[in-house]
């Protein structure tokens, strides 16, 4: 028998020891004590090595909203060499000892989740319920093989590769990171949707992209008993760049100007608005839409309370900044980035300033971060981030000094803005007020949970922004 026809016994219940990992993992939002569910396995050929490569997909067993999580994991009869920070266990599958790692951590499984896209090839699995899971390439050629690969280190929702690639002469072929979605959702992953569509479209803006898998499973809670998403997303990666929040943060630490950064950065959000608004639909507001948004405000309000109570003294100023946003003018709806900030763009030399990570806010369900929705979220996401460098700042010896520089990047970025797309911002002020008060009061719940030294931040953003003159 050969280690490439091993495989874990295809029981419902996960294993004890891969449940009691799992549980350890950052990507793991589950409650403690969820029974897991192993809903399908897919698999991967490792020719090379005979390395059994399956991928798990596990649901727990919590109301309303189950999660499914997938979970790729290599079985080897012998150690992988370096793999102890990736092992799960070591078993007994029937006289044979194997040991179980971490998909991501190991080259078989890496080199197979890449060829699987490259090819264009599909798989299917069955033994649990079947699985089908198809490869797509973006490239012109797939003729490039692995050097190397590790996973990045930090990563909280997903596990992201980053791959060195090589052209069968062994010129480099330049490095690519593969985003392994670790939660699966129905529906399209917003990330891939519109980066792909940006890159085969030729924006400069973002990523090339690679390729990405997508994958079909079980799920009796849909409508037909089958759930379908992304699985995993490739891209170019470019090494060796900073993001836009430390090149701001040191700037404002040491009292350098950002304003023509801040400018440029105010055009390519507009450039990537003005691209996206070509490549998907775009539609008029309506009145439920309207009504929707503002209602999501005024729930983001309540909680904000809830989580810090002294900000009670700060409810009719903020109802009277969204009532001003209910009865105005809406610009059309369309795709945005989502989760807009300084850490989702990177100085690039020689390209200026790249986007990354479209996939909107983690926490947000799905299908609420593929609608179409207002650009002014993402514009007033980036002000509330320079607000952030200022704040970051404000117990140091040059706490005015960092205000002002934030008050001068914001003002630059929506010039910035305003010149490339043609849309004065300042005569949505009251719009936009209402999207910077709503992402305040999202920060401050977040800083409350997480990081209580921080709440001053965006709790003073809120009481400037409800009450400044209108």
């Amino acid at each position: 028998m050969s280690v490439s026809t091993v495989s874990l016994p295809p029981a419902r219940n996960v294993r004890p020891a891969l449940a009691d990992w799992m549980r350890a993992q950052r990507w793991f939002t589950s409650p403690p004590d969820a029974e897991l569910i192993r809903v399908g396995v897919w698999t991967l050929h490792d020719h090379r090595h005979q390395v059994a490569i399956e991928v798990h997909l596990v649901r727990d067993d919590s109301e309303p909203a189950p999660t499914v999580y997938q979970v790729p994991l290599t079985l080897r009869t012998a150690p992988l060499l370096g793999g102890e920070r990736a092992a799960i266990e070591t078993a007994t599958i029937g006289t044979r000892q194997v040991y179980v790692y971490d998909g991501p951590h190991d080259p078989a499984f890496t080199r197979a989740l890449l060829a699987l896209m490259l090819d264009d090839e599909s798989e299917q699995a069955g033994g649990i319920d079947d699985v089908e899971v198809a490869g797509h390439h973006s490239l012109t050629t797939s003729d490039v093989r692995v050097a190397d690969s590790h996973v990045l280190r930090g990563e909280q929702s997903n596990t992201s590769i980053v791959y060195d690639l090589v052209h069968p002469n062994g010129k480099p072929a330049g490095p690519v990171i593969c985003k392994v979605f670790r939660t699966l959702a129905d529906g399209q992953n917003p990330d891939v949707v519109m980066q792909s569509a940006l890159s085969d479209a030729g924006s400069r803006l973002v990523p090339r992209a690679v390729g990405h898998v997508t994958g079909d499973w079980l799920d009796e809670r849909r409508e037909g008993g089958r759930a379908s998403g992304h699985l995993a997303f490739a891209q170019e990666f470019i090494p060796e760049v900073e993001d836009a929040w430390r090149v701001a943060l040191r700037a404002a630490d040491a009292g350098e100007s950002f304003q023509a950064l801040a400018a440029a950065l105010g055009e390519a959000t507009a450039q990537v608005h003005a691209e996206l608004a070509q490549l998907f639909p775009v539609r008029a507001a309506s009145a439920a839409d309207v009504s929707t948004i503002v209602a999501s405000m005024r729930q983001r309000a309540a909680l904000a309370v809830a989580e810090v109570p002294s900000l009670a003294a700060e409810s009719e100023a903020v109802e009277r900044v969204f009532g001003l946003a209910e009865a105005a003018a809406w610009p059309a709806f369309q795709r945005i980035h989502g989760d807009y900030h300084l850490g989702q763009v990177l100085a690039v030399p020689g390209r200026g300033w790249v986007l990354l990570d479209f996939e909107g806010e983690p926490l947000r369900p799905l299908a609420e971060r593929l609608a179409p929705d207002v650009t002014l979220r993402d514009v007033a996401g980036m002000l509330r981030s320079f607000d952030y460098v200022a704040g970051s700042l404000a117990a140091g010896a040059h706490a005015e000094r960092a205000r002002a520089w934030a008050h001068e990047a914001r003002d630059a970025f929506l010039d910035g803005y305003i010149a490339r797309s043609g849309v004065d911002l300042r005569a949505q002020r009251a719009l936009l007020d209402a999207f910077e008060l709503d992402k305040a009061l999202y920060e401050v719940v977040y800083e409350a949970r997480n990081r209580p030294d921080w709440v001053s931040i965006p709790a003073s953003a809120i009481h400037y922004l409800a009450h400044r003159p209108r």
